[in-house]
Order: structure tokens, then sequence, then C-alpha cells
């Protein structure tokens, strides 16, 4: 758990009504944290910047935010926007003033943008931590506790999937994929190849498919996506979407599979895990499907005290992740180093969106990082 703030600190909420508004609550988190001040929110829509004050309790408010940094210079600032066509403008201008950066996902548009932004942050000393908010989860932590012990043996995959609502696809994959594949890095660290197949109506795309994406992602096209990613050793990952084709519970998270067994982990702050320690992966092919035994052949709760313990925290969803985040982002600016979900977290999730297309412009598997910076569709 990060440690308490050990000064007092200056903070502003960036904002755009209509246009992402203030992400999942990434204005309303400071009201969580100790020794720290809302001194001023910024929103280009008048009667949303209004609200956000009197519900922030900020003294001032700007249409501007970059006049806010230069008259206010907070030492903290959340970038709350969901739409990210202005997420690297915004950073970029928090970093110039010195600000560090609470950033709602997804990153940016493009490899490029983000290049940009760590590369500012690193210049300007100043920490970005991304609302990938499961990142940051108490179970997190006993998961890997688990693949460290070798409870599961040897890693082999690792399958995501997304929603697949009507975002099914590309946009699925930009907007749920980033929580995925930060899941995925977290526990087998940088993708190292790509090959994908994106498909609009079951044929692979083309340049006539691609159109401007929904909340500013830019160039987007497919309604279906199939991902095949390379780890370290012979690990693999997965990642598939298709639009209109979601479940009732849902599928969306990563199940991790080894020799030993297998993992499956949602998101948010508690999310669900269940593990099974298996190796046939399937509790019916060891005749135990329906309780535990000594074999351990059936799924069991994984709490963050460990497997098949109560859960001592209570669950307060994606505001206790952001809590978390805050917390943890003070932390890391008083202790200097990154946060723990930091801005080369946030690239990394975003290099791997971006070979999805990049693969499939090329018709091969790609190495990453990828050397066009660029969104790969503007070339298809």
């Amino acid at each position: 758990m990060a440690k308490m703030a050990r000064k007092s600190y200056r903070v502003a909420v960036i904002g755009s009504t209509g246009r992402g508004d203030y992400g999942h609550g990434l204005d309303v988190v400071w009201r969580e944290i100790e020794g720290v001040e809302v001194v001023a929110v910024a929103d280009d829509d008048p009667r949303g910047r209004e609200e956000a004050a009197k519900r922030l309790g900020a003294r001032a408010a700007y249409a501007d935010y970059r006049e806010l940094l230069a008259k206010e210079r907070p030492q903290i600032a959340s970038v709350g926007p969901r739409w990210i066509d202005r997420h690297a403008k915004m950073v970029l201008a928090c970093a110039e003033h010195g600000a560090s950066v609470f950033l709602e996902k997804p990153f940016v548009r493009t490899l490029a943008e983000a290049d940009a932004v760590v590369r500012a942050c690193d210049m300007a000393h100043v920490k970005l931590a991304i609302a990938h908010q499961t990142r940051y989860s108490p179970r997190l932590r006993v998961v890997r506790e688990i693949l460290g012990e070798g409870r599961l043996g040897e890693v082999l995959e690792i399958r995501g999937r997304g929603k697949e609502d009507r975002r099914g696809g590309g946009e699925d994959l930009w907007v749920l994929g980033t929580h995925v594949f930060d899941l995925m890095r977290f526990l087998a660290g940088d993708a190292r190849w790509c090959f994908a197949r994106v498909t609009q109506e079951g044929r692979p795309i083309a340049r006539a498919d691609v159109r401007q994406g929904n909340e500013g992602i830019g160039p987007l096209a497919g309604d279906g996506v199939h991902a095949l990613y390379g780890f370290g050793g012979e690990v693999v990952g997965h990642f598939s979407s298709l639009r209109g084709r979601g479940g009732s519970p849902s599928r969306y998270g990563i199940r991790v599979f080894g020799t030993k067994g297998a993992l499956e982990v949602g998101f948010g702050f508690l999310p669900r895990v269940r593990i099974l320690l298996d190796a046939s992966w399937s509790p019916s092919s060891s005749g135990s499907a329906a309780s535990s035994d000594s074999s351990g052949s059936a799924w069991e709760e994984v709490t963050s005290a460990g497997i098949g313990k109560p859960e001592p925290l209570k669950d307060l969803g994606l505001h206790g992740g952001n809590v978390a985040i805050a917390r943890d982002l003070i932390a890391a600016i008083e202790e200097d180093r990154q946060p723990l979900g930091g801005a080369r977290e946030a690239l990394g999730a975003t290099e791997m969106i971006a070979a999805v297309f990049e693969s499939q412009r090329q018709g091969r598997p790609v190495p990453l990082p990828l050397e066009s910076r660029e969104n790969p569709l503007v070339r298809l």
C-alpha cells in the first residue's frame, strides 16, 4: 500500500463535458485522498465547468486548461476526458508546467503521441499514472505470488476477450483492450511480436472500411479482431473481440493457462479471480467438477487473503482502484519512482493495440516495438 502523503498537494482537475466528461471518477477521487486540495477545475463547457467546481469545492474554474496550469501551478492534475484526441496535448501542457498526471484510459491516439508524452514526463521529472485500476488490485498481488510459487506450473498462454458489445472489434480493442493488455504485460512482461487479423463482416478490412472512431480514437476499422502475441520464452497471448458476441455473464477478462492449472481474472479493484489446479484445464476431465478435493481439481475463489479465503476488504469498484492509483501517484512523487501503472506501461498496452492493425496491414507477424509510430490505418 502506498505511503501517506508527507505534504499538501495542489491538485487541478481537467474535464470536457460532452467529450468524455471526467472519465470514470477521476475528478471526485481527490475527495478521498489525504493531504490534497483541489484548487481549480477546467472545462470548456460552461455548465459542466460550473457543476464540476461545485462538486469538487474548487475555488477557481477555467474554460482553458492551459490558463489554469499557468495561473494555478498545480503539482498534480487529473486529465479526465475519456475522449483521447486531446490527451497528448493536455498531458504535454501539464508536464510543461511541472504537474504530474492521473490520466483516464485509453492513453493516446498513436505511438508517436505516446513517445512524446513519455519523453516530456521524463524531461520535466513528473509522473504519469494511467487509469488501469486492476493493476492496483490486492488480488493481483496474490496472483503474482501464485505464479511465482509455481502453483500453475510453467505459464503457456494468456487469453483475453473484450466485452464484445456494439463496440466489438476495433473499438473494443482500443477502449477495453488496453485493460486486457495491461494485465497481460503485468503477468508476462513485454510482448515481442504480434500476428493479427482484423475483419469487417468476415472479410479482411480494406481502405474503404476505415472511418473515424468514436471518442476521438482516430482512424479505426473492423468489427472483428483476432490477435496472437509472443512474450518471453514460449508464452503466447490471445485477444479476440467480435461485435455483438458478448455473453451474459460477460467473458471480459483474461485466463492464464499453465502446465499445472489455470487462472481466471476479471477487472476492477477487487475483480473475480478463480484458480483451477488441474493440468487438463477442465474439472470434468478429472472427475471432480462439483467440489474441491485433495487433487484441487475444481475452481476455487482467490481473494486478497489467498486461495479459498474470505475477502477482508470492501469492494469499492472503480472508485477503490482510483483511490489506490491516486495514493500511489503521490507516493511515486515523494519517492521519486514511477507509479505502478506509469507512462511506459500505458505505452506498452498502446503498442499492443497498434500492432494489431500493423500486422493486418502487412499481412504478417510484426516485431515489437513497432518501427512506424503512426496509426497503421492511414497507410492501409
